[in-house]
């Protein structure tokens, strides 16, 4: 039913517009054509006038609108540079684009035709050709500067305090593995891929390395103020982490692992409270096309304090341990902890 009603709108508005050419094609041969013409550019210039002056109000109106309320404050000490850089973007070609739509629009209304002047025909200036082609380039060229030392700034050497969590994409979620301990994490192995024995991520647990290592899926934790480097991945078809609060994003390649670092500088709680939504949450999300499933390919990021970050970290369990239960002292009989002790006692 809606589609029809779609189609019957459309079908309506040809036919009104048909006739409107008629009509004014009627009219152009009673009255004559080229006294329609001037006419008509009469009104089309008003109207580019019109529309240069409602244009900009209206370009004003959602700037000051919707200015920080769908993303709110850059969350991450990375992010503050790039808002720094875009705002500085914007400054430049928004000054370019008022000065130039004002020129535009109104050189269209003053130098409509008419009767008392020719057209004056300037096909080439050399000094103004120089002029808009220097500055521009000058300013792009201190613009990719910004972006390129900001870039690697990014995908460089991350501070030696850093936490290291691994983050693998695949269809349609998001996988997170933190180092235990000793800060490194194991090797792993796409063949040795196996959920149905807790070895979702392909671990290769003769790694003494592995053996510590923690495994998430969908939710990631990460502690304020302190810098994180993320390893970068994917177990099928090309993703992308979306890190859109932090302002940062980076390609998830099967098989060619990228990296990226930030430090985040708000908790959840202190950004709930920055954005005025109680239920806020960082997310993570798919920034690539990567199948039917694409739209709901998301995770979600927990900041917080290191107290809580510890607490957190203390009910998790070792992957290693999880698909080992026979190696979880936790796990071993009453029997067998007395044996231990009678053995440690003697």
């Amino acid at each position: 039913m809606q589609t029809l009603f779609i189609i019957a709108i459309l079908t309506l508005g040809f036919l009104i517009t048909f006739q409107i050419a008629k009509a004014s094609e009627y009219v152009a041969v009673l009255r004559g054509e080229e006294k329609v013409r001037k006419q008509t550019n009469k009104v089309n210039a008003f109207m580019l006038l019109a529309f240069l002056i409602i244009g900009l109000i209206g370009v004003y109106y959602c700037n000051e609108k919707f200015k920080g309320r769908i993303l709110g404050e850059a969350a991450s000490d990375h992010g503050v540079l790039i808002d720094r850089m875009l705002y500085i973007t914007i400054a430049l070609t928004g000054i370019v684009f008022v000065v130039t739509q004002i020129a535009l629009f109104w050189f269209s209304f003053k130098y409509q035709e008419s009767d008392k002047r020719k057209a004056f025909y300037y096909p080439h200036n050399n000094k103004l050709e120089l002029i808009w082609t220097v500055i521009p380039a000058i300013a792009l060229t201190v613009l990719v500067g910004f972006g390129l030392f900001y870039w690697f700034k990014i995908t460089g050497d991350a501070p030696k305090d850093s936490m290291i969590v691994e983050v693998t994409g695949k269809q349609f979620g998001w996988e997170f593995r933190y180092p235990g301990n000793d800060g490194i994490l194991g090797k792993k192995f796409y063949k040795k891929v196996d959920p149905a024995n807790n070895n979702p991520a392909g671990q290769l647990w003769e790694d003494e390395a592995n053996h510590d290592d923690l495994f998430m899926e969908q939710e990631m934790h990460l502690v304020v103020n302190k810098p994180v480097k993320l390893v970068i991945g994917a177990k099928d078809v090309i993703h992308d982490v979306g890190l859109a609060h932090f302002r940062m994003k980076m390609d998830a390649v099967p098989g060619t692992p990228t990296t990226m670092w930030f430090t985040p500088r708000f908790t959840t709680k202190e950004m709930a409270e920055k954005t005025g939504k109680p239920d806020f949450t960082y997310e993570i999300s798919c920034d690539q096309m990567c199948g039917r499933g694409h739209y709901s390919m998301r995770g979600v990021i927990v900041v917080e304090t290191q107290e809580e970050f510890d607490v957190w970290l203390a009910g998790k369990k070792p992957q290693y341990l999880v698909a080992n239960p026979d190696k979880d002292p936790s796990m071993a009989k009453p029997d067998s902890i007395k044996a231990v002790a009678s053995v440690i006692k003697e």
